[in-house]
């Protein structure tokens, strides 16, 4: 019987004899993996299915074009699919989710562990006397040398809970940073989207007009060479014309480059894949009166730009930053509860409940309150400091937007009439001219002029309307009202539409845009010289009335512009006399007036329609005004 119980014991402490060779062999694995990782590039084929996937990406589940963009639908495609707002978005999304994370440390922590032990002999121990040293207790263990164990502990730790209430609260605010530089990257896409779509509008209106004179120059060019070469103009004429073709061709060119970027700028920014056909409503939009109530806007920009808001959450921030640490210095309580199981069969109970109390606290941290108290006095100090310099900032910006308003609708109304001027000019040079070489030169060269001055007056106008998105910008005014209902760009062009038209009545007396009474145009023309074609003059007409931002839709409200010609004599000078009326729909005469110009000596349709169209623009301004467009803008408040 002893012997049996000596052989169960020696092989119960011989264990398990294959664990140092498993554990040699796993060693020898790891050790062989560590040589074997190589830097790897990527191959073309991955590159290319990565750019592929990407571009698919891009443009995915995108509303198609239809019909004109009108500038709301351009924001509101903007908002909907521009990939840097889509960014912000997603960092806000981030940040509520980070919130989320924090909330769930307050909450106590229920720990469960399970494992199993094992080990190769038993353990165990005796006992010896303390004062003679002998052995009072043969060997004996209270433990298996396989068992399993499992726990589920409930703990709740005071600090640890303040700790993490005021990280939530500080990650609470993150996310309202997240939203107010969300606001930002939006107000600033606005104004990205304003500027290119009155310039790519802009360049819609008369990169048809271009083309063709780029061609006439072409071909006046090789003429003047031509002419030039075969002793017809001298050397020195022919030159000092091609040299003006030449520098109406690059001022051409120029402006015509800076417009045609603005519809790739534009395309970019609503995300659409670049080459796609883009047809922009155009809707004459008259310039709102610069603003006069500056307090009113400083007041309003301190309220709701991003920035200053920014700042404010991150002061609170900073005040819960010394809050925790003040909350640090306190002692801690820590309680626990828990159900145990071991399954050694030598324990007397297999199955136990515990739980505890501790209070403890660092001693030595109290000495750190001098230095936390000077930290945080520090921090607020620093925090008054930025916020009073950004402040200052944005009221300086909201003066120079002003003033930047009014100095750019100054110079969109001295284009305009240098737009004017221009396009008589040119009538007038195309009404004289008598098929010369030197006179068709001339005419070319006043066209070109003509077509430099209207492209600077749809840049002026893109620069006022840029200017007016920056006031509205240095204010910190939103794009979307508080509650969006629907999400396609159909709703959302809506919704925007009538949020800013609120938002800016706000900033602006009168907003530019705002919906006036408009009156159309209806042309009519009487007595024409006989050989001359009424409906070119007719066409002619219309072509000026279009090109300075005057409707030719018919309508009730129409006001009728009767146009008829006489010649006369003066001073043995052959004189071409347009008389021009305008009738309301009312039947009232509301304008009558008269252009006299000296006719050529060869009265036909190219010099009639000339004078037509000269006659037609030293009216402009009185049929804009009559048509309901803004008044005269000044330089000064």
């Amino acid at each position: 019987m002893n012997a049996t119980m000596l052989a169960k014991a020696t092989e119960k402490k011989r264990g398990v004899p294959l664990i140092k060779p498993v554990a040699g062999l796993m060693a020898v694995l790891i050790l062989a993996g560590c040589g074997t990782i190589k830097p790897e590039p990527m191959t073309q084929d991955e590159i290319t299915a990565r750019v592929n996937r990407d571009r698919a990406e891009m443009y995915r589940g995108q509303e198609a074009l239809h019909g004109p963009m009108t500038l709301s639908d351009a924001m509101a495609r903007a908002l909907k699919y521009n990939l840097d707002y889509r960014l912000k978005m997603m960092e806000t999304a981030l940040s509520r989710s980070l919130l989320d994370v924090s909330q769930q440390d307050m909450l106590p922590k229920l720990m469960a562990d399970a494992g199993y032990r094992w080990r190769n002999n038993d353990s165990g121990g005796t006992s010896i006397g303390i004062d003679d040293g002998l052995v009072s207790l043969r060997p004996s263990t209270s433990e298996e040398r396989e068992h399993y164990l499992s726990s589920a502990t409930f703990s709740w730790d005071l600090l640890d809970f303040g700790m993490s209430y005021f990280r939530a609260k500080q990650q609470a605010d993150e996310v309202n940073i997240a939203e107010e530089r969300r606001r930002k990257v939006l107000q600033n896409i606005v104004q990205e989207v304003r500027d290119a779509y009155w310039r790519a509008l802009g360049a819609q209106r008369l990169l048809d007009e271009t083309q063709p004179l780029a061609e006439q120059i072409a071909q006046a060019l090789d003429k003047t060479r031509e002419a030039e070469q075969a002793g017809i103009l001298p050397p020195i004429e022919g030159l000092e014309y091609q040299r003006a073709l030449l520098d109406a061709m690059t001022l051409l060119n120029q402006k015509r480059q800076q417009m045609e970027l603005a519809k790739s700028e534009l395309t970019a920014l609503i995300n659409l894949p670049p080459g796609t056909p883009l047809v922009l409503q155009d809707t004459p939009t008259p310039l709102a009166p610069a603003p006069t109530n500056i307090d009113k806007l400083e007041q309003m920009a301190l309220e709701r730009r991003p920035e200053l808001r920014e700042e404010d959450y991150k002061t609170r921030i900073d005040s819960y930053e010394t809050k925790r640490q003040i909350a640090s210095l306190f002692p801690n309580l820590n309680l626990f509860a828990g159900l145990n199981y071991d399954s050694n069969d030598y324990l007397y109970n297999n199955n136990w409940i515990e739980g505890g109390v501790g209070v403890s606290m660092n001693l030595f941290k109290l000495l750190s309150i001098p230095a936390i108290s000077t930290a945080n006095d520090a921090r607020a100090q620093t925090d008054d400091a930025r916020r009073m310099a950004l402040s200052m900032a944005v009221l300086t910006q909201v003066r120079v937007a002003t003033e930047r308003y009014k100095l750019a609708s100054y110079d969109f109304q001295i284009a305009e009439q240098s737009a004017q001027v221009d396009q008589r000019l040119a009538s007038i040079s195309r009404a004289g001219s008598d098929n010369s070489l030197t006179s068709d030169l001339e005419t070319l060269r006043t066209q070109a002029r003509s077509i430099v001055s209207r492209f600077q007056e749809a840049s002026s106008y893109a620069e006022a309307q840029a200017a007016y998105g920056r006031v509205l910008n240095s204010v910190g005014i939103d794009l979307l009202p508080d509650q969006v209902t629907k999400t396609d760009v159909a709703s959302l062009s809506r919704q925007i539409s009538t949020s800013l038209r609120q938002q800016e009545s706000s900033v602006f007396a009168r907003s530019a845009g705002v919906t006036v009474e408009k009156h159309p145009i209806a042309i009519q023309i009487g007595r024409v010289p006989s050989g001359v074609s009424r409906g070119a003059v007719e066409q002619s007409v219309g072509r000026v009335i279009e090109a300075n931002h005057l409707s030719l839709e018919p309508s009730p409200k129409s006001l009728n512009l009767q146009m008829s010609f006489n010649t006369g004599a003066s001073n043995g000078t052959r004189k071409g006399v347009w008389t021009m009326r305008v009738i309301d729909a009312d039947g009232a005469e509301v304008l009558t007036r008269q252009y006299t110009s000296y006719l050529p000596n060869e009265t036909s349709t190219r010099s009639i329609t000339a004078l037509a169209e000269a006659a037609t623009l030293s009216i402009t301004s009185d049929l804009q005004r009559l048509a309901g467009a803004p008044p005269v803008l000044t330089a000064t408040p």
